[in-house]
């Protein structure tokens, strides 16, 4: 029987979770990263964090293990949400796109791809929305070493609650439009890509059938990822750490940001973005594999 739409969503989520709790310490040092130096010209800026494992050892010395995985919790969330979203609608929405447009639901068109892997991940991304900004605003904080707004949160139902009596629902949607672009971007490459790449592996018999062939899929994918969705993710935390109307809107933050700190500041963190999701790509498409199983085998024997 093949798998339910709620069933690739668990799927989804499952895989996600496993990779989040490997790669968050990444997260926590690409989100520093992208508020360093916020709207300073580079000559005004004092790098506290100057790389990767500088900024991940200074952050275990100062804050120990605990503000190495800060978020960790309302990540999951937001995984469960988004890679749930993402995973478990992309088939669907590509099959009934595809059926539509040519009569066959099992061809692989590659713009139907394109269009069901962004549709599938702007649902994910405004259904997280809330999660990625506590996310974002607990990895920020830091006690020891500031950098951009700091909001002292002891967890993220604290954070909910402060943000909900202050600004009410329109604050937990703050930025909503940066994740639907950053979202939207990612998804419309990631799982096109992977299965690109997977076919490409397939046809020239490049690798044999194992964990080796998803795992070269997958990072090809997570290259191209890191790549587009850079940029937006570096808008998407400065729109969710900001206090206040720093910046107006998506337009706002985009323009402001290269003004004063330049066109390369978009990819500020990328190489803690590339150590985060190479990895985390890899290891939520190769579990997914996995896990599409498992739920399948478990939907088969109850339904």
């Amino acid at each position: 029987m093949p798998q339910t739409t709620a069933g690739g969503f668990i799927a989804g989520g499952l895989a996600a979770c496993g990779a989040v709790t490997v790669t968050n310490p990444f997260e926590v040092v690409k989100t520093r990263l992208q508020l360093q130096g916020e709207l300073a010209a580079r000559s005004e800026v004092k790098k506290v964090y100057t790389g990767i494992f500088q900024a991940l050892g200074l952050i275990y010395r100062t804050e120990g293990l605990r503000g190495t995985q800060k978020g960790l919790g309302c990540a999951y969330i937001y995984q469960i949400l988004l890679n749930g979203c993402r995973l478990g609608f992309y088939e669907p929405i590509r099959s009934s796109t595809a059926l539509l447009v040519s009569g066959d639901a099992k061809k692989q068109i590659p713009y139907v791809n394109v269009f069901a892997g962004a549709l599938s991940g702007v649902m994910g991304g405004i259904a997280g929305s809330p999660f990625f900004l506590f996310k974002t605003r607990l990895q920020s904080y830091s006690p020891a070493f500031p950098v951009g707004t700091q909001h002292p949160y002891k967890n993220f139902i604290e954070a909910g609650r402060t943000i909900y009596g202050a600004e009410g629902v329109k604050g937990l949607y703050r930025g909503v439009t940066s994740a639907v672009v950053r979202t939207g971007a990612g998804s419309s490459v990631q799982l096109p890509t992977y299965f690109f790449a997977k076919r490409q592996i397939e046809k020239y018999d490049l690798l044999e059938e194992g964990p080796l062939k998803h795992i070269a899929a997958s990072a090809c994918s997570g290259i191209a990822v890191c790549i587009v969705m850079h940029p937006p993710d570096t808008i998407m935390s400065r729109m969710y750490n900001q206090n206040g109307n720093l910046y107006s809107s998506l337009a706002d933050c985009f323009v402001k940001t290269i003004k004063t700190e330049g066109l390369l500041a978009l990819y500020k963190g990328v190489t803690a973005h590339l150590a985060r999701i190479l990895p985390h790509t890899v290891l939520t498409l190769s579990l997914a594999e996995q896990t599409n199983k498992l739920v399948s085998a478990v939907e088969n024997r109850i339904l």
